[in-house]
């Protein structure tokens, strides 16, 4: 399998290369050159364990790693750190629940980022060199990428974060890692100055081969390849249980990473119907799918702080497939939101601009009201993101037509769960007037010392921390 950009002006690279590159040489974002029909092998796939299931989706992909090497770095990404699972379903009242927060940093990020730091090992430990990874976070990627890669030889990350703009918890998953190769930046501007400013630092190409950047924001093609794999195991088992022939799937989403592997496992043959995309009040993304305009809006800060994005980075690659891979359309396109801060797309009346999605935003109100219902119906607490999803499902259908798995039209409906509700405490207590939101890890953070460099909203600034840290 090879690797082409979204703006067609790099050649096609295999997959290893692509994890090392992150974001394209030319500004765009890697995607596969085709994408693989596995339709006819879903049955010998259903009742697969975890990691052979990561490692049949992921060899389609990863054709330049050898299968013994690809099953090694699966096995070590999904091995003590999960517990007791990587990906559970669970029943919640009349739906299913995708538990994405087993791993070390209670974040779905850890299922797609504890791989990636493994392959960045491996591709060192062959080609020798080191690497300096650049992130963006707006709250759960910079913990999960830290975790991934703190303490590993040859590799340095610079986290940046918006300052005073993740929950405390974020802040200091982050900020109490103690080895010396993990740098946190806080700048003073929102998630998408840090995601600007990674991607013009990596755009600038002597920069970033002087300084051997790497990526493990959703930019890499890797997170994303990894987070498939939950998809295909979700639904396989949903269906296995419910003997429907296909499921509906709800995401929380700011930066349009974790649906679009949905996506791309719905394009690969996955029994999914229907992918329902759920944000806050921060509803580029809703707003687009519902009415085929993706027009900027105001930053606002949101008790779900991860999806308080504007700008979603992987966007691009679902408009390069809508577009049937015309990279000088999409150059057009993304020249003109640059430019006016808006596209648009050719909707199909009374369907929106994609049949496949249904979209709706969740305020704070709602927010607070789903953590109480779920909680005080189903005894099951659910984060504040994960609380946008069971919003949006609440208002696109009508009221008592949650049972038995499904919607009314009797189609089982998953959820997926991205965060331990214990990184939301204030959330939780403002929405059970309870204090419930805890996690032994979480709790350990209370003491501990923190270190970050508090910089100003400007890429030379950033630039220069880099230089001056990387020597």
């Amino acid at each position: 399998m090879r690797y082409v950009s979204t703006r067609g002006m790099v050649e096609p690279i295999e997959f290893l290369d692509a994890v090392l590159m992150g974001l394209a040489d030319d500004g765009g974002l890697l995607v596969p050159e085709e994408i693989p029909d596995v339709r006819d092998a879903l049955d010998g796939w259903r009742e697969l364990p975890y990691n052979d299931l990561a490692f049949e989706v992921m060899r389609l992909y990863a054709t330049d790693i050898a299968d013994a090497d690809l099953r090694a770095l699966i096995d070590k990404s999904y091995g003590r750190v999960f517990a007791p699972a990587v990906a559970p379903t669970v029943p919640v009242g009349g739906l299913f629940v995708l538990e994405l927060w087993h791993g070390p940093t209670l974040s779905f990020k850890d299922v797609a980022l504890q791989f990636l730091g493994n392959v960045f090992e491996h591709v060192l430990s062959q080609r020798g060199g080191e690497m300096n990874i650049l992130a963006a976070t707006s709250g759960d990627t910079g913990s999960a990428a830290i975790c991934g890669v703190r303490g590993r030889r040859g590799i340095d990350i610079f986290v940046m974060h918006p300052h005073g703009r993740v929950s405390p918890i974020q802040e200091r998953q982050m900020t109490t890692v103690p080895d010396d190769n993990v740098h946190n930046i806080a700048v003073e501007g929102s998630f998408d100055d840090c995601q600007r400013i990674m991607k013009t630092l990596a755009a600038d190409l002597a920069f970033k081969r002087r300084y051997s950047l790497g990526a493990v924001n959703s930019v890499n093609w890797a997170r994303v390849l990894a987070q498939m794999v939950y998809y295909f195991h979700s639904v396989l088992q949903v269906r296995q249980v419910t003997g429907a022939k296909q499921v509906r799937v709800c995401v929380p989403t700011g930066n349009f990473g974790n649906i679009l592997a949905a996506w791309y496992a719905t394009q690969m043959g996955a029994p999914i119907s229907q992918l329902v995309l759920a944000t806050n009040e921060n509803d580029i993304l809703s707003r687009f799918f519902n009415t085929g305009v993706y027009s900027l809006g105001q930053v606002h800060q949101t008790l779900a702080p991860a999806m308080d994005i504007q700008v979603a980075s992987n966007f691009e690659r679902y408009l390069y497939h809508r577009l049937d891979g015309n990279s000088r359309q999409l150059q057009t396109m993304m020249a003109e939101f640059s430019r006016t801060g808006s596209l648009q797309v050719e909707t199909t009346p009374g369907t929106g601009p994609d049949p496949l999605f249904e979209a709706g935003a969740a305020d704070r109100e709602d927010i607070l009201a789903a953590i109480r219902r779920c909680y005080e119906q189903h005894g099951y607490l659910i984060d504040p993101h994960t609380a946008c999803g069971f919003s949006v499902i609440e208002a696109l259908v009508p009221a008592g037509l949650v049972t038995g798995g499904g919607l009314g039209d009797g189609e089982p409906t998953i959820i997926v769960a991205t965060a331990h509700p214990a990184k939301f405490p204030s959330a939780i207590e403002e929405a059970t007037v309870e204090d419930l939101a805890h996690h032994p890890d979480i709790d350990a953070l209370a003491d501990m010392p923190t270190r970050c460099e508090v910089l100003p909203n400007d890429q030379e600034a950033v630039r220069q921390f880099i230089i001056r840290t990387a020597g």
